[in-house]
């Protein structure tokens, strides 16, 4: 390395230099972390450099970081702000260049897994003079066109300068005021922009920017197939419930009499028991009433009257049992074991 006044030998190990994503040529200018060192085969000083980039980098990555601050305090990159994507959109715009790689990968990508979706394209310059304005004003177009549901914003990876539209505040506003979800998919995976921050999903790539925009075709097919064979599944349910309680219905329309005749069977037995406990009333009430005549035929006079006795009654049918009561030439009535007679008193004693 050298510059005007001066010149220094330089080495950058394998594991430093694989992470430098461009070949530096003989005449640009740099910017490299070095470790100062001493060669000590050839005693030589020289620097071992840890990384590289072109110079000028390190003020824009400075206004990168103050915007970033800056867009970041207002709440521009709140993720409550982040609206959901469609999850099978018909419709999916890009905005990009026309002559960019990304553009081929983003169509390639989605024919392959989503040839079921429309693509319209909105063609912008995504680097130079003025593709941030550009970039600003073709979102406005879309969102007013309003004929897609997601839009992708993309391009190739490059240098900080290469991606620096993207590092715009216009561009940053114009995400968030876009009327769909917008997907930024710019550069590289290491590759971050203040559009990525401002979008509504990030990828790493345009391919992957394509992905996250619609589901694959192959995987929508395998959840409608899940979902065919579940509603079959409850399908032959419904009917086998709905067979058993037409089964049910048949067998009772063709015994119409069953519930009868269980009736008439509870009937019959009640029946039986009712009778069981009339007899044995019939019996106990039967035996009552022979006591109670074998007690009343004990206490008749009558009986007393067949041994020989007679019973006296006077005018009023009331008996005679104190001749006291008597007086001479009442009639009386007496009654024999058979038949009665009429006597009068003739005289009446003790």
């Amino acid at each position: 390395m050298k510059d005007r006044a001066a010149q220094v030998r330089c080495v950058m190990f394998r594991t430093r230099n694989m992470l430098v994503d461009f070949a530096p040529r003989e005449g640009d200018d740099l910017e490299v972390v070095a470790n100062v060192g001493l060669y000590e085969a050839r005693g030589e000083f020289q620097l071992t450099a840890e990384s590289m980039r072109r110079a000028g980098q390190g003020l824009l990555f400075e206004q990168f970081l103050r915007l970033k601050e800056r867009l970041a305090a207002e709440g521009l990159f709140d993720q409550a702000r982040k609206r959901p994507l469609p999850a099978v959109p018909s419709r999916i715009g890009v905005v990009t260049s026309l002559q960019a790689a990304a553009l081929h990968d983003i169509l390639t990508t989605l024919r392959r897994r989503a040839p079921y979706v429309q693509i319209i394209v909105y063609p912008v310059p995504v680097q130079g003079q003025g593709a941030a304005e550009r970039i600003a004003h073709m979102l406005a177009t879309v969102s007013a066109r309003a004929e897609v549901e997601v839009v992708v914003l993309a391009r190739g990876g490059g240098s900080i300068e290469d991606l620096w539209a993207f590092n715009e505040e216009v561009v940053a506003r114009a995400v968030r005021a876009s009327a769909v979800p917008v997907i930024v998919g710019v550069g590289h995976e290491s590759d971050f922009t203040i559009a990525d921050f401002a979008a509504d999903l990030r990828a790493p790539t345009p391919t992957a920017a394509a992905e996250f925009a619609a589901p694959d075709r192959l995987g929508l097919l395998e959840t409608l197939r899940q979902k065919q064979v579940r509603m079959q599944q409850l399908a032959r349910a419904m009917l086998r419930a709905r067979a058993q309680r037409l089964d049910y219905a048949v067998r009772a329309i063709a015994t119409p009499r069953a519930p009868v005749r269980a009736l008439q069977a509870r009937l019959d037995s009640m029946r039986a028991r009712l009778a069981v406990v009339r007899g044995n009333l019939l019996r106990a009430r039967t035996a009552r009433l022979e006591a109670a005549a074998l007690a009343l035929r004990t206490l008749d006079p009558r009986q007393v009257v067949g041994r020989g006795y007679a019973l006296v009654r006077d005018e009023q049918d009331r008996l005679v049992t104190d001749a006291g009561q008597l007086r001479q030439g009442q009639p009386l009535q007496v009654e024999l074991a058979s038949g009665f007679a009429r006597v009068r008193v003739e005289s009446t004693g003790p």
